[in-house]
Protein backbone atom coordinates (compact mmCIF):
# COMPACT_ATOMS: atom_id res chain seq x y z
CA UNK A 1 0.00 0.00 0.00
CA UNK A 2 2.78 2.42 0.91
CA UNK A 3 4.63 1.66 -2.33
CA UNK A 4 1.43 2.30 -4.29
CA UNK A 5 0.94 5.62 -2.48
CA UNK A 6 4.57 6.61 -3.13
CA UNK A 7 4.25 5.73 -6.81
CA UNK A 8 1.06 7.79 -7.01
CA UNK A 9 2.74 10.80 -5.38
CA UNK A 10 5.75 10.45 -7.70
CA UNK A 11 3.41 10.43 -10.68
CA UNK A 12 1.44 13.41 -9.39
CA UNK A 13 4.56 15.50 -8.76
CA UNK A 14 5.92 14.64 -12.19
CA UNK A 15 2.61 15.53 -13.85
CA UNK A 16 2.48 18.91 -12.13
CA UNK A 17 6.04 19.64 -13.23
CA UNK A 18 6.03 18.40 -16.84
CA UNK A 19 2.65 19.90 -17.69
CA UNK A 20 3.67 23.23 -16.19
CA UNK A 21 0.55 23.22 -14.02
CA UNK A 22 2.61 24.39 -11.07
CA UNK A 23 3.27 27.67 -12.89
CA UNK A 24 -0.47 28.21 -13.35
CA UNK A 25 -1.31 27.38 -9.74
CA UNK A 26 1.48 29.41 -8.10
CA UNK A 27 -0.34 32.80 -8.17
CA UNK A 28 -3.41 31.22 -6.56
CA UNK A 29 -1.95 28.66 -4.17
CA UNK A 30 1.65 29.80 -3.61
CA UNK A 31 0.57 31.89 -0.65
CA UNK A 32 2.89 34.31 1.11
CA UNK A 33 5.35 31.68 2.25
CA UNK A 34 6.00 28.17 3.47
CA UNK A 35 7.29 26.37 6.54
CA UNK A 36 9.41 23.38 5.54
CA UNK A 37 9.61 20.38 7.84
CA UNK A 38 12.45 17.87 8.13
CA UNK A 39 13.72 15.31 10.61
CA UNK A 40 17.10 13.85 9.69
CA UNK A 41 19.72 15.42 7.41
CA UNK A 42 22.58 13.03 6.72
CA UNK A 43 24.57 11.35 3.94
CA UNK A 44 22.71 8.78 1.84
CA UNK A 45 22.21 5.31 3.31
CA UNK A 46 22.16 2.44 0.81
CA UNK A 47 20.69 -0.18 3.15
CA UNK A 48 17.91 -2.24 1.58
CA UNK A 49 15.70 -2.03 4.65
CA UNK A 50 15.06 1.64 5.49
CA UNK A 51 11.38 1.99 6.40
CA UNK A 52 11.92 5.44 7.91
CA UNK A 53 13.77 6.79 4.89
CA UNK A 54 11.01 9.33 4.26
CA UNK A 55 12.24 11.10 7.40
CA UNK A 56 15.74 11.75 6.08
CA UNK A 57 17.14 13.94 3.34
CA UNK A 58 20.72 14.43 2.22
CA UNK A 59 22.74 17.60 2.79
CA UNK A 60 22.87 18.05 -0.99
CA UNK A 61 19.08 18.02 -1.30
CA UNK A 62 18.81 20.59 1.49
CA UNK A 63 21.43 22.69 -0.31
CA UNK A 64 19.45 22.42 -3.56
CA UNK A 65 16.30 23.71 -1.87
CA UNK A 66 18.16 26.64 -0.35
CA UNK A 67 19.70 27.48 -3.74
CA UNK A 68 16.26 27.30 -5.36
CA UNK A 69 14.74 29.67 -2.79
CA UNK A 70 17.59 32.16 -3.02
CA UNK A 71 17.48 32.15 -6.83
CA UNK A 72 13.77 33.04 -6.72
CA UNK A 73 14.21 35.90 -4.26
CA UNK A 74 12.40 34.15 -1.42
CA UNK A 75 13.41 35.35 2.06
CA UNK A 76 14.58 32.65 4.49
CA UNK A 77 13.47 33.90 7.88
CA UNK A 78 13.00 32.92 11.51
CA UNK A 79 9.65 31.91 12.98
CA UNK A 80 9.71 35.12 15.01
CA UNK A 81 9.99 37.14 11.80
CA UNK A 82 7.23 35.08 10.17
CA UNK A 83 5.03 35.73 13.19
CA UNK A 84 5.73 39.47 12.90
CA UNK A 85 4.87 39.49 9.19
CA UNK A 86 1.61 37.66 9.80
CA UNK A 87 0.67 39.90 12.71
CA UNK A 88 1.50 43.15 10.87
CA UNK A 89 0.28 42.06 7.43
CA UNK A 90 3.74 42.50 5.93
CA UNK A 91 3.45 40.39 2.77
CA UNK A 92 5.63 42.37 0.36
CA UNK A 93 8.02 39.42 -0.10
CA UNK A 94 7.50 35.68 -0.04
CA UNK A 95 9.30 33.79 2.70
CA UNK A 96 10.39 30.33 3.82
CA UNK A 97 11.03 28.96 7.30
CA UNK A 98 12.98 25.77 8.00
CA UNK A 99 12.07 23.48 10.89
CA UNK A 100 13.53 20.21 12.16
CA UNK A 101 11.57 17.91 14.47
CA UNK A 102 12.77 15.85 17.47
CA UNK A 103 16.28 17.21 18.06
CA UNK A 104 18.49 14.77 16.15
CA UNK A 105 22.26 15.17 16.36
CA UNK A 106 22.55 15.09 12.57
CA UNK A 107 20.73 18.46 12.49
CA UNK A 108 23.86 19.90 14.08
CA UNK A 109 26.40 17.76 12.23
CA UNK A 110 25.00 17.93 8.68
CA UNK A 111 22.19 20.50 8.46
CA UNK A 112 23.87 23.34 10.33
CA UNK A 113 26.92 23.57 8.00
CA UNK A 114 24.61 23.79 4.98
CA UNK A 115 22.39 26.40 6.61
CA UNK A 116 25.49 28.42 7.47
CA UNK A 117 26.50 28.45 3.79
CA UNK A 118 23.34 30.44 3.10
CA UNK A 119 23.13 32.35 6.37
CA UNK A 120 19.73 30.67 6.72
CA UNK A 121 18.01 30.54 10.12
CA UNK A 122 16.13 27.45 11.27
CA UNK A 123 14.25 25.99 14.24
CA UNK A 124 14.81 22.69 16.01
CA UNK A 125 11.81 21.37 17.94
CA UNK A 126 13.23 19.39 20.87
CA UNK A 127 11.52 16.58 22.78
CA UNK A 128 12.65 17.02 26.38
CA UNK A 129 12.79 13.28 27.20
CA UNK A 130 14.98 12.73 24.13
CA UNK A 131 17.37 15.43 25.35
CA UNK A 132 17.47 13.73 28.73
CA UNK A 133 18.33 10.37 27.13
CA UNK A 134 15.24 8.60 28.43
CA UNK A 135 12.87 9.07 25.50
CA UNK A 136 11.56 6.33 23.26
CA UNK A 137 11.59 6.77 19.50
CA UNK A 138 9.39 3.75 18.92
CA UNK A 139 9.31 4.02 15.11
CA UNK A 140 13.11 3.87 14.93
CA UNK A 141 13.26 1.18 17.61
CA UNK A 142 10.76 -0.89 15.62
CA UNK A 143 13.06 -0.61 12.60
CA UNK A 144 16.00 -1.82 14.70
CA UNK A 145 14.02 -4.77 16.09
CA UNK A 146 12.91 -5.91 12.63
CA UNK A 147 16.36 -5.36 11.11
CA UNK A 148 17.88 -7.63 13.78
CA UNK A 149 15.26 -10.39 13.69
CA UNK A 150 14.53 -13.18 11.25
CA UNK A 151 11.15 -13.87 12.85
CA UNK A 152 8.91 -11.83 15.11
CA UNK A 153 6.53 -13.04 17.79
CA UNK A 154 3.87 -10.47 18.57
CA UNK A 155 0.31 -10.48 19.87
CA UNK A 156 -1.84 -8.29 17.63
CA UNK A 157 -5.35 -7.66 18.92
CA UNK A 158 -4.86 -10.45 21.44
CA UNK A 159 -3.85 -13.03 18.82
CA UNK A 160 -0.28 -14.37 18.95
CA UNK A 161 1.37 -14.19 15.54
CA UNK A 162 4.67 -15.24 14.04
CA UNK A 163 5.89 -12.95 11.29
CA UNK A 164 8.69 -13.95 8.94
CA UNK A 165 11.13 -11.06 8.48
CA UNK A 166 14.21 -12.77 7.03
CA UNK A 167 14.26 -10.82 3.73
CA UNK A 168 14.23 -7.03 3.19
CA UNK A 169 10.85 -7.12 1.43
CA UNK A 170 9.31 -9.12 4.27
CA UNK A 171 10.83 -6.73 6.80
CA UNK A 172 9.28 -3.76 5.00
CA UNK A 173 5.83 -5.37 4.95
CA UNK A 174 6.11 -6.27 8.63
CA UNK A 175 7.20 -2.76 9.56
CA UNK A 176 4.23 -1.13 7.83
CA UNK A 177 1.84 -3.62 9.37
CA UNK A 178 3.18 -3.12 12.91
CA UNK A 179 3.52 0.64 12.55
CA UNK A 180 -0.15 0.95 11.57
CA UNK A 181 -1.17 -1.32 14.45
CA UNK A 182 0.86 0.62 17.00
CA UNK A 183 -0.42 4.01 15.79
CA UNK A 184 -4.00 2.75 16.19
CA UNK A 185 -3.58 1.58 19.80
CA UNK A 186 -5.67 3.54 22.31
CA UNK A 187 -2.81 5.40 23.97
CA UNK A 188 0.92 6.00 24.04
CA UNK A 189 1.24 3.76 27.09
CA UNK A 190 -0.02 0.89 24.93
CA UNK A 191 2.68 1.58 22.33
CA UNK A 192 5.28 1.64 25.13
CA UNK A 193 4.05 -1.68 26.50
CA UNK A 194 4.11 -3.47 23.14
CA UNK A 195 7.49 -2.02 22.15
CA UNK A 196 8.99 -2.97 25.53
CA UNK A 197 7.89 -6.56 24.97
CA UNK A 198 9.39 -6.64 21.46
CA UNK A 199 12.65 -5.08 22.65
CA UNK A 200 12.98 -7.53 25.54
CA UNK A 201 12.38 -10.47 23.23
CA UNK A 202 14.92 -9.32 20.64
CA UNK A 203 17.56 -7.71 22.83
CA UNK A 204 17.17 -4.07 21.78
CA UNK A 205 17.80 -1.25 24.28
CA UNK A 206 15.05 1.22 23.40
CA UNK A 207 16.36 4.10 25.53
CA UNK A 208 19.78 3.82 23.86
CA UNK A 209 18.13 4.90 20.59
CA UNK A 210 17.44 8.44 21.80
CA UNK A 211 20.89 8.71 23.39
CA UNK A 212 22.52 7.61 20.14
CA UNK A 213 20.50 9.85 17.82
CA UNK A 214 19.34 12.90 19.76
CA UNK A 215 21.22 15.87 21.17
CA UNK A 216 21.65 16.10 24.93
CA UNK A 217 20.85 19.27 26.85
CA UNK A 218 24.51 20.33 26.65
CA UNK A 219 24.52 19.79 22.89
CA UNK A 220 21.25 21.68 22.46
CA UNK A 221 22.58 24.54 24.56
CA UNK A 222 25.68 24.77 22.38
CA UNK A 223 23.55 24.65 19.23
CA UNK A 224 21.18 27.31 20.57
CA UNK A 225 24.13 29.67 20.97
CA UNK A 226 24.39 29.86 17.18
CA UNK A 227 22.57 33.00 16.00
CA UNK A 228 20.90 31.04 13.20
CA UNK A 229 19.20 28.60 15.58
CA UNK A 230 15.90 28.77 17.45
CA UNK A 231 14.87 25.95 19.78
CA UNK A 232 11.17 25.14 20.00
CA UNK A 233 9.23 22.60 22.07
CA UNK A 234 7.86 19.26 20.87
CA UNK A 235 6.31 17.85 24.11
CA UNK A 236 7.95 15.86 26.91
CA UNK A 237 7.54 12.36 25.46
CA UNK A 238 6.56 12.81 21.78
CA UNK A 239 3.05 11.62 22.57
CA UNK A 240 -0.08 11.95 20.47
CA UNK A 241 -1.69 14.91 22.22
CA UNK A 242 -5.14 14.15 20.86
CA UNK A 243 -5.11 10.83 22.76
CA UNK A 244 -4.29 12.54 26.07
CA UNK A 245 -6.70 14.03 28.55
CA UNK A 246 -6.84 17.79 28.31
CA UNK A 247 -4.86 18.07 31.55
CA UNK A 248 -2.13 15.73 30.31
CA UNK A 249 -1.94 17.43 26.93
CA UNK A 250 -1.58 20.83 28.62
CA UNK A 251 1.14 19.38 30.84
CA UNK A 252 3.05 17.97 27.86
CA UNK A 253 3.07 21.40 26.24
CA UNK A 254 3.84 23.44 29.36
CA UNK A 255 6.48 21.25 30.97
CA UNK A 256 8.33 20.51 27.73
CA UNK A 257 8.56 24.25 27.22
CA UNK A 258 9.69 25.01 30.79
CA UNK A 259 12.31 22.23 30.75
CA UNK A 260 13.88 23.66 27.61
CA UNK A 261 13.79 27.18 29.02
CA UNK A 262 15.43 26.00 32.25
CA UNK A 263 18.13 24.04 30.42
CA UNK A 264 18.94 26.61 27.74
CA UNK A 265 18.22 29.82 29.67
CA UNK A 266 16.20 31.35 26.86
CA UNK A 267 12.48 31.71 26.10
CA UNK A 268 10.63 29.09 24.06
CA UNK A 269 7.81 30.56 22.01
CA UNK A 270 7.27 28.04 19.21
CA UNK A 271 5.84 24.51 19.30
CA UNK A 272 5.37 21.51 17.02
CA UNK A 273 2.67 18.87 17.55
CA UNK A 274 4.09 15.31 17.52
CA UNK A 275 2.84 13.42 14.45
CA UNK A 276 0.95 16.62 13.65
CA UNK A 277 -1.75 15.17 11.40
CA UNK A 278 -5.51 15.35 11.95
CA UNK A 279 -5.43 12.38 14.33
CA UNK A 280 -2.88 14.12 16.57
CA UNK A 281 -3.63 17.85 16.41
CA UNK A 282 -6.99 19.52 15.94
CA UNK A 283 -9.12 22.28 17.45
CA UNK A 284 -8.56 21.31 21.11
CA UNK A 285 -4.78 21.11 20.71
CA UNK A 286 -4.69 24.37 18.76
CA UNK A 287 -6.55 26.06 21.63
CA UNK A 288 -4.21 24.57 24.24
CA UNK A 289 -1.18 25.95 22.42
CA UNK A 290 -2.87 29.32 22.04
CA UNK A 291 -3.83 29.41 25.73
CA UNK A 292 -0.24 28.54 26.67
CA UNK A 293 0.80 31.83 25.09
CA UNK A 294 2.89 30.34 22.30
CA UNK A 295 3.53 32.55 19.31
CA UNK A 296 3.20 29.71 16.79
CA UNK A 297 2.51 25.99 16.68
CA UNK A 298 2.97 23.85 13.58
CA UNK A 299 1.25 20.74 12.32
CA UNK A 300 2.24 18.29 9.61
CA UNK A 301 -0.90 19.09 7.63
CA UNK A 302 0.44 19.95 4.17
CA UNK A 303 -0.04 23.52 3.06
CA UNK A 304 1.40 26.93 2.33
CA UNK A 305 1.08 30.01 4.52
CA UNK A 306 -1.60 32.47 3.38
CA UNK A 307 -2.64 35.86 4.71
CA UNK A 308 -5.55 34.15 6.51
CA UNK A 309 -3.02 32.01 8.40
CA UNK A 310 -2.55 35.06 10.64
CA UNK A 311 -5.88 34.10 12.23
CA UNK A 312 -4.57 30.62 13.11
CA UNK A 313 -0.97 30.93 14.36
CA UNK A 314 -1.21 27.72 16.41
CA UNK A 315 -2.55 25.65 13.49
CA UNK A 316 0.08 26.31 10.85
CA UNK A 317 0.66 23.82 8.02
CA UNK A 318 4.07 22.78 6.72
CA UNK A 319 5.59 21.42 3.54
CA UNK A 320 7.53 18.20 4.02
CA UNK A 321 10.94 17.75 2.46
CA UNK A 322 10.40 14.02 2.12
CA UNK A 323 13.26 11.59 1.68
CA UNK A 324 11.29 9.61 -0.87
CA UNK A 325 11.18 12.53 -3.31
CA UNK A 326 14.67 14.00 -3.48
CA UNK A 327 14.98 15.22 -7.04
CA UNK A 328 15.38 18.71 -8.42
CA UNK A 329 12.11 18.96 -10.33
CA UNK A 330 10.15 18.61 -7.08
CA UNK A 331 11.52 21.93 -5.78
CA UNK A 332 9.52 24.35 -7.99
CA UNK A 333 6.42 22.20 -7.50
CA UNK A 334 6.72 22.35 -3.71
CA UNK A 335 7.36 26.09 -3.60
CA UNK A 336 4.50 26.81 -6.01
CA UNK A 337 1.92 25.39 -3.61
CA UNK A 338 0.56 23.18 -6.40
CA UNK A 339 1.25 19.87 -4.65
CA UNK A 340 -0.31 20.90 -1.34
CA UNK A 341 -3.28 22.48 -3.16
CA UNK A 342 -4.04 19.19 -4.90
CA UNK A 343 -3.57 17.28 -1.64
CA UNK A 344 -5.95 19.63 0.22
CA UNK A 345 -8.67 19.62 -2.41
CA UNK A 346 -7.68 23.19 -3.33
CA UNK A 347 -8.49 24.59 0.12
CA UNK A 348 -6.10 27.33 1.20
CA UNK A 349 -6.40 27.21 5.00
CA UNK A 350 -7.19 24.05 6.96
CA UNK A 351 -7.26 24.92 10.66
CA UNK A 352 -10.31 23.04 11.94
Amino acid sequence: MNQFRDDLIHAGLAALYYTGTHHLLRPIFGGVGAIFTMHHVRPPNRSEFRPNRHLEITPNFLRSMLLHLRSHGIDIITLDEMHRRLREGDFSRRFACFTFDDGYRDNRDFALPVMREFDAPFTVYAVSDFAEGIGKLWWITLEKVIAKASELEVAIDGVARRIDVHAPAAKQIAFERLRRWLRCLPGDQDICREMAALCALHGVDETAVSRDLCMSWDELKSLADDPLVTIGAHTITHCNLAKQTEANASREIAISRSRIEDALKRPVEHFAYPYGDRTAAAAREFALARNAGLKTAVTTRPGMIFTKSADHPTALPRVSLNGNYQYLRVLPVLTSGAATAVWNGFRRVDAA
